[in-house]
Protein backbone atom coordinates (compact mmCIF):
# COMPACT_ATOMS: atom_id res chain seq x y z
CA UNK A 1 0.00 0.00 0.00
CA UNK A 2 1.69 3.39 -0.76
CA UNK A 3 0.84 5.97 2.12
CA UNK A 4 0.73 9.55 0.49
CA UNK A 5 2.72 11.64 2.93
CA UNK A 6 0.66 14.73 2.42
CA UNK A 7 -2.34 13.02 4.53
CA UNK A 8 -0.04 11.16 6.65
CA UNK A 9 1.67 14.18 8.03
CA UNK A 10 -1.90 15.27 9.86
CA UNK A 11 -3.86 13.21 12.02
CA UNK A 12 -7.94 14.08 12.73
CA UNK A 13 -6.69 15.73 16.05
CA UNK A 14 -4.16 18.02 14.39
CA UNK A 15 -6.41 18.82 11.64
CA UNK A 16 -9.69 20.49 13.47
CA UNK A 17 -7.11 21.83 15.78
CA UNK A 18 -5.68 23.99 13.27
CA UNK A 19 -9.12 25.39 12.08
CA UNK A 20 -10.23 25.75 15.27
CA UNK A 21 -7.36 28.23 16.31
CA UNK A 22 -7.01 29.71 13.04
CA UNK A 23 -6.25 33.57 12.38
CA UNK A 24 -5.26 35.78 9.47
CA UNK A 25 -5.74 34.39 6.28
CA UNK A 26 -8.88 31.70 6.18
CA UNK A 27 -9.99 32.79 9.56
CA UNK A 28 -13.43 33.94 10.65
CA UNK A 29 -12.50 37.51 10.48
CA UNK A 30 -10.63 37.26 7.13
CA UNK A 31 -13.78 36.01 5.24
CA UNK A 32 -15.99 38.49 7.10
CA UNK A 33 -13.87 41.35 5.31
CA UNK A 34 -14.67 39.16 2.14
CA UNK A 35 -18.06 39.27 2.56
CA UNK A 36 -20.56 37.69 0.19
CA UNK A 37 -19.06 36.18 -3.31
CA UNK A 38 -20.00 34.39 -6.58
CA UNK A 39 -20.62 31.24 -4.22
CA UNK A 40 -23.41 33.19 -1.89
CA UNK A 41 -25.11 33.98 -5.28
CA UNK A 42 -24.99 30.77 -6.92
CA UNK A 43 -26.64 29.57 -3.44
CA UNK A 44 -29.20 32.27 -3.18
CA UNK A 45 -30.20 30.85 -6.96
CA UNK A 46 -30.05 27.23 -5.73
CA UNK A 47 -32.14 27.75 -2.60
CA UNK A 48 -35.10 30.56 -4.39
CA UNK A 49 -35.42 27.14 -7.39
CA UNK A 50 -35.67 24.42 -4.34
CA UNK A 51 -36.91 26.08 -0.76
CA UNK A 52 -39.69 28.46 0.19
CA UNK A 53 -38.29 30.85 2.88
CA UNK A 54 -38.96 29.12 5.76
CA UNK A 55 -36.92 26.30 5.49
CA UNK A 56 -35.01 24.96 7.92
CA UNK A 57 -31.51 25.48 7.03
CA UNK A 58 -28.00 24.99 8.29
CA UNK A 59 -24.61 25.55 7.04
CA UNK A 60 -21.56 23.24 7.88
CA UNK A 61 -18.77 25.30 8.96
CA UNK A 62 -20.22 28.53 8.83
CA UNK A 63 -17.46 30.76 9.74
CA UNK A 64 -18.47 34.09 10.75
CA UNK A 65 -21.51 33.68 8.49
CA UNK A 66 -21.36 35.52 5.20
CA UNK A 67 -23.35 33.50 3.02
CA UNK A 68 -25.77 32.90 5.56
CA UNK A 69 -25.97 36.45 5.37
CA UNK A 70 -26.81 36.51 1.97
CA UNK A 71 -29.13 33.78 2.66
CA UNK A 72 -31.16 35.76 5.17
CA UNK A 73 -31.41 39.46 2.95
CA UNK A 74 -33.09 36.84 0.42
CA UNK A 75 -35.62 36.31 3.48
CA UNK A 76 -34.65 33.01 4.91
CA UNK A 77 -34.57 33.15 8.76
CA UNK A 78 -34.60 29.39 9.78
CA UNK A 79 -30.91 29.48 10.09
CA UNK A 80 -28.33 27.79 11.99
CA UNK A 81 -24.59 27.24 11.68
CA UNK A 82 -21.97 25.32 12.80
CA UNK A 83 -18.12 26.07 12.75
CA UNK A 84 -14.98 24.52 14.88
CA UNK A 85 -13.39 28.17 15.75
CA UNK A 86 -14.99 30.21 18.37
CA UNK A 87 -14.40 33.38 17.14
CA UNK A 88 -16.60 32.66 14.67
CA UNK A 89 -19.59 34.25 16.56
CA UNK A 90 -17.76 37.18 18.21
CA UNK A 91 -16.84 38.10 14.39
CA UNK A 92 -20.31 37.88 12.84
CA UNK A 93 -22.01 40.06 15.46
CA UNK A 94 -19.39 42.72 14.35
CA UNK A 95 -20.77 42.17 10.88
CA UNK A 96 -23.30 40.97 10.55
CA UNK A 97 -25.43 41.56 13.70
CA UNK A 98 -28.66 41.13 12.04
CA UNK A 99 -28.09 37.60 11.03
CA UNK A 100 -26.30 36.91 14.73
CA UNK A 101 -29.70 38.00 16.19
CA UNK A 102 -31.97 35.93 14.28
CA UNK A 103 -29.77 33.24 13.54
CA UNK A 104 -28.64 29.89 15.68
CA UNK A 105 -24.70 29.30 16.04
CA UNK A 106 -22.87 26.33 17.55
CA UNK A 107 -19.07 25.60 18.10
CA UNK A 108 -18.69 21.86 17.80
CA UNK A 109 -16.44 19.53 15.28
CA UNK A 110 -18.84 18.26 12.66
CA UNK A 111 -17.82 14.53 13.93
CA UNK A 112 -19.74 15.58 17.57
CA UNK A 113 -22.05 17.86 16.37
CA UNK A 114 -24.21 16.15 13.36
CA UNK A 115 -24.62 12.85 15.46
CA UNK A 116 -26.88 14.67 18.07
CA UNK A 117 -29.12 15.86 15.73
CA UNK A 118 -32.64 14.34 15.01
CA UNK A 119 -32.97 12.37 11.78
CA UNK A 120 -34.35 15.30 8.79
CA UNK A 121 -33.75 17.91 11.52
CA UNK A 122 -32.93 20.60 8.50
CA UNK A 123 -35.21 20.77 5.34
CA UNK A 124 -31.65 21.70 3.31
CA UNK A 125 -28.17 21.27 4.51
CA UNK A 126 -25.01 22.95 2.61
CA UNK A 127 -21.37 23.30 3.09
CA UNK A 128 -18.55 25.85 1.40
CA UNK A 129 -15.34 24.49 1.39
CA UNK A 130 -16.19 22.83 4.25
CA UNK A 131 -16.10 19.11 3.58
CA UNK A 132 -13.20 19.07 1.12
CA UNK A 133 -10.55 19.91 4.20
CA UNK A 134 -12.84 16.72 6.88
CA UNK A 135 -9.81 14.05 7.45
CA UNK A 136 -10.43 10.77 5.86
CA UNK A 137 -10.79 8.92 9.33
CA UNK A 138 -13.56 11.16 9.83
CA UNK A 139 -15.62 10.19 6.77
CA UNK A 140 -18.55 9.00 8.29
CA UNK A 141 -19.88 12.88 8.39
CA UNK A 142 -20.68 12.34 5.09
CA UNK A 143 -23.36 9.79 5.74
CA UNK A 144 -24.59 12.19 8.61
CA UNK A 145 -24.78 14.76 6.50
CA UNK A 146 -27.38 13.16 4.34
CA UNK A 147 -29.29 11.88 7.74
CA UNK A 148 -29.67 14.86 8.98
CA UNK A 149 -31.32 16.55 5.72
CA UNK A 150 -35.20 15.68 5.26
CA UNK A 151 -35.05 17.09 1.40
CA UNK A 152 -31.32 18.72 0.02
CA UNK A 153 -27.75 18.47 0.61
CA UNK A 154 -25.99 21.21 -1.06
CA UNK A 155 -21.91 21.34 -1.40
CA UNK A 156 -19.92 24.11 -2.83
CA UNK A 157 -15.98 22.46 -2.96
CA UNK A 158 -13.13 22.99 -4.83
CA UNK A 159 -12.95 20.55 -7.37
CA UNK A 160 -10.14 21.47 -9.69
CA UNK A 161 -11.88 25.04 -10.73
CA UNK A 162 -8.90 27.54 -9.88
CA UNK A 163 -6.08 26.98 -12.25
CA UNK A 164 -3.57 26.56 -9.14
CA UNK A 165 -5.58 24.09 -7.07
CA UNK A 166 -7.19 20.08 -7.69
CA UNK A 167 -5.14 19.94 -11.13
CA UNK A 168 -3.46 16.80 -9.94
CA UNK A 169 -4.27 13.24 -9.57
CA UNK A 170 -3.23 13.62 -5.97
CA UNK A 171 -5.96 12.51 -3.81
CA UNK A 172 -4.60 15.45 -1.07
CA UNK A 173 -2.70 18.41 -1.56
CA UNK A 174 -1.85 21.33 1.25
CA UNK A 175 -3.48 24.79 0.50
CA UNK A 176 -0.29 27.57 1.20
CA UNK A 177 1.76 24.85 2.17
CA UNK A 178 -0.37 24.36 5.41
CA UNK A 179 -3.37 22.37 5.84
CA UNK A 180 -4.83 19.64 3.67
CA UNK A 181 -7.15 19.70 1.17
CA UNK A 182 -8.69 16.11 0.37
CA UNK A 183 -9.96 15.88 -3.41
CA UNK A 184 -13.20 13.83 -3.94
CA UNK A 185 -15.47 12.87 -6.48
CA UNK A 186 -18.57 14.94 -4.80
CA UNK A 187 -20.64 13.32 -7.14
CA UNK A 188 -19.72 9.54 -6.06
CA UNK A 189 -19.27 10.32 -2.58
CA UNK A 190 -23.26 10.91 -1.77
CA UNK A 191 -24.10 9.10 -4.92
CA UNK A 192 -22.91 6.19 -2.93
CA UNK A 193 -24.19 7.02 -0.11
CA UNK A 194 -28.00 6.86 -1.93
CA UNK A 195 -28.63 10.26 -2.49
CA UNK A 196 -29.91 11.66 -6.01
CA UNK A 197 -27.78 13.70 -7.95
CA UNK A 198 -29.69 17.01 -9.27
CA UNK A 199 -27.53 19.57 -10.05
CA UNK A 200 -23.93 20.63 -11.01
CA UNK A 201 -23.26 24.40 -11.57
CA UNK A 202 -19.82 24.88 -11.88
CA UNK A 203 -18.37 28.93 -10.24
CA UNK A 204 -14.89 30.42 -10.84
CA UNK A 205 -13.34 28.58 -7.68
CA UNK A 206 -15.78 25.67 -6.86
CA UNK A 207 -18.60 23.37 -7.79
CA UNK A 208 -22.02 23.86 -6.60
CA UNK A 209 -23.83 20.43 -6.47
CA UNK A 210 -27.61 19.83 -5.32
CA UNK A 211 -28.47 16.66 -3.85
CA UNK A 212 -31.39 14.86 -2.55
CA UNK A 213 -31.57 12.33 -0.05
CA UNK A 214 -33.66 9.55 -0.70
Amino acid sequence: MTVDPVASSMDPDENRRGWAERSGAYSPEYYAQLGPNEVSETLAAVFDHYVDEDAAVLELGCSSGRHLERLRRAGYEDLTGVDLNDESFAVMADHYPRLADVGTFHTAPLEEFLPELDDGAFDIVYSVETLQHVHPDDSEVFEECLRVTSDLLVTAENEGNSPRRGRDDHEVSRVDDEFPLFHRDWKAVFSSLGAAHLLREPTKRDTVRVFRSV
